[in-house]
């Protein structure tokens, strides 16, 4: 069937109307009728380029004036924004020629005279040029002060405690206690995430580090309320105020919050958005010393944060706005409020529906009646491994990050050691309170155990009481070896040609040192006569042992003490024999490890290996080579004469103590008792 269409009156009127509106805003619709030519015109310049052909539109549509108008809006909008591209870009071009043209400089004017001329304004230029690099310098490089790099930004951890561990790798104890746990955000409920976007960074995942929508409105905020009631701050740029902004700046201040928001993209250049959120929901702080959701869920509820139901989840949502304030422990209502602004929030986010959120606000607030704490591992070793950690890594490598620190402790040792340093030292306290009565005084004990064929440590207790940051006697005490220094006086007298079995006097003698005459006594006043060095050894003999000591020579006995192991000064006078010097346990201990091991001088070692969270190793000390420090014969004679002490000399106590085995070894008292040694 065959026919003929015709235009409507609606078409022509649309087409009067619609070339009406044309010809205002400059351009001629010419019509040729509906089946005819048609053509556009642009009023001005009028050419072959400005000649849009409307026929091949105007047939395919022919069906619906609707459709038509359509097109001509659509081709007219292209035109429009043509036509305002090549305006603007004229309008460009034409300043940019006028100020080119000012700032030419006129042949007939010398340079100067036209800077002369122009100096106010190069010089408010150049100001504002070198301003501009400068602030872009110092915002680039985080306030001077060297901005994170990916690879650390990467490798980030919130801390949990630097941890020590022993010889065979079992814990030892923490460096630096902090409350927290670090949960992987696989873990997390996905209603708790969503609570804490809600209420802190609704925005989170459509952003980049910074809401920029956020800045007008808080800032119109806090100018009509004359204050700061309002923030920012994204999620990303609270991550960044608690990992490294800290470590740049502290005090609160606009270049705080410009170095937060440099820092801020820098990690969303280098990390997912769930790898910011869980950084952000481990490391932020949520009150009463806890920081993480896991860590909080714990000290709240009593229970992993893989377990918080909605109303939990909310609950924590709504104390990183003010911790202390919305504290469910101290401020049930506002926890309790505020707890239901988060789930409101969450159901126009639309996380939640109206329902959910209203059951569960009407859930009553529990807490766990009992706060959560880590475990703490009490050992007086980890104090002198934290002044090792500090000497090699330096003041403040702790707080940039936690770190495992490999020591040479044997943990039954040590707890053996501080066992036997706490019970003795008490005891005797009691012993001269029932001898002498109270006093305020405490009696104290340090003990060193060393492997004297590596100079390993296996065990160090500095005190009765553990102290962090307290003064180690094991390894500072400078204190008076007495007899347990005479070891060191036979060991010269058997190097200068002397043997176990020779014979020296043991009466009284007399020494003139610094002009007077030192008359040196044995204990009790009891003398043996002439008795063997042995003898003399086992029974610490005074006198015998001045004697050999001035016939090997005091500059002897002396080199003897330095090559085994002992640092602190020693001077060549008559009464170091007796051991008038000053020592600490530590190089005492070290010294008469040259008596075990046939000779040899050994290095005590404490820390192994020092290594990030990811395994790289930070600083590592292997063992130190042992050096010849006395004749191998001459160390087997003295160690035999050393078991006679400790078996029938004054050593014997140990054995009344419960000790088995062989032993060697030397006990040592001081005037008045203030000093009580065994090394052995």
């Amino acid at each position: 069937m065959a026919g003929v269409a015709l235009p409507s009156p609606h078409a022509t009127d649309a087409r009067r109307s619609t070339g009406a509106i044309y010809e205002r805003v400059g351009i001629r619709l010419k019509w040729a009728g509906w089946g005819g030519d048609c053509e556009l015109r642009t009023a001005k310049n009028c050419n072959n380029a400005g000649r849009f052909d409307l026929c091949g539109h105007l047939a395919a549509v022919r069906s619906s004036q609707f459709a038509v108008e359509s097109a001509i809006r659509n081709l007219f909008f292209h035109f429009s924004v043509l036509t305002h591209a090549m305006t603007l870009r004229e309008r460009i071009r034409q300043r940019a020629q006028r100020l080119h043209e000012r700032m030419r400089r006129d042949p007939a004017r010398p340079a100067r005279v036209w800077v002369r001329d122009r100096w106010r304004s190069l010089s408010a230029l150049g100001i504002a040029i070198l301003s501009v690099a400068v602030f872009d310098a110092w915002l680039g490089t985080c306030g001077f002060n060297g901005c994170p790099s990916a690879a650390q930004i990467r490798a980030f951890r919130p801390s949990e405690g630097s941890r020590v561990f022993d010889r065979s790798g079992k814990l030892l104890g923490r460096l630096t206690h902090v409350r927290r746990i670090n949960l992987p955000l696989s873990v997390v409920p996905q209603h708790v995430r969503q609570a804490f976007i809600a209420v802190e960074d609704r925005r989170f995942y459509r952003h980049s580090g910074i809401d920029w929508r956020a800045v007008p409105r808080a800032a119109l905020r806090n100018v009509s309320a004359m204050g700061v009631r309002e923030g920012f701050s994204t999620i990303t740029m609270q991550v960044a105020r608690n990992t490294f902004t800290p470590r740049l700046v502290r005090a609160r201040s606009m270049r705080k919050k410009l170095i937060e928001a440099r820092l801020a993209r820098l990690i969303e250049r280098n990390l997912t958005k769930d790898e910011i959120l869980a950084l952000y929901l481990n490391v932020i702080y949520l009150g009463n010393g806890v920081y993480g959701v896991e860590a909080a869920s714990r000290d709240l509820f009593g229970k992993s944060a893989r377990n918080l139901t909605l109303a939990q989840g909310a609950v924590l949502a709504a104390l990183p706005k003010g911790p202390s304030a919305y504290t469910p422990r101290g401020h049930a209502d506002r926890a309790r409020e505020r707890r239901n602004l988060v789930l409101s929030l969450m159901v126009r986010e639309g996380y939640v529906s109206q329902r959910e959120a209203q059951s569960a606000a009407a859930l009553p607030l529990r807490i766990a009646k009992n706060e959560w704490r880590p475990p703490v591992e009490t050992s007086s070793a980890v104090d002198p491994v934290r002044a090792v950690v500090d000497s090699v890594l330096g003041e403040g490598a702790l707080e940039r990050g936690d770190v495992k620190v490999f020591t040479t402790i044997d943990a039954p040792a040590q707890r053996a050691a501080e066992r036997a340093v706490w019970n003795q030292a008490a005891r005797i306290q009691r012993e001269y309170r029932n001898w002498y009565g109270a006093s305020t005084d405490q009696v104290q004990g340090a003990m060193v155990a060393l492997d004297p064929l590596t100079g390993d440590v296996r065990a160090i207790v500095g005190g009765r009481s553990i102290e962090r940051g307290g003064f180690n006697r094991a390894m500072s005490a400078r204190r008076q070896p007495g007899s347990a220094f005479k070891p060191f006086v036979y060991a010269a007298a058997l190097a200068a040609g002397f043997s176990p079995s020779s014979y020296v006097d043991d009466e009284p003698v007399e020494v003139q040192q610094d002009g007077r005459v030192w008359t040196p006594a044995n204990y009790g006043g009891e003398y043996l006569g002439e008795v063997t060095m042995r003898r003399a050894l086992m029974s610490s003999s005074n006198a015998a042992t001045v004697r050999v000591s001035r016939s090997v020579g005091e500059a002897r006995v002396a080199q003897v003490a330095r090559r085994a192991g002992i640092m602190s000064p020693l001077r060549a006078v008559p009464s170091i024999a007796l051991g008038a010097l000053e020592v600490t346990p530590l190089e005492l201990v070290t010294a008469y490890a040259t008596f075990a091991n046939g000779g040899e001088r050994v290095h005590p070692r404490l820390v192994r290996r020092i290594e990030d969270n990811d395994g790289v190793v930070l600083w590592s000390r292997e063992i130190v080579p042992r050096t010849p420090a006395m004749d191998s014969r001459d160390a087997y004679q003295l160690t035999s004469m050393l078991r006679g002490a400790g078996d029938y000399g004054t050593g014997r106590s140990v054995r009344s103590g419960g000790a088995r085995g062989a032993i060697a070894g030397k006990s040592g008292t001081t005037n008045n008792g203030a000093d009580v040694w065994f090394v052995g």
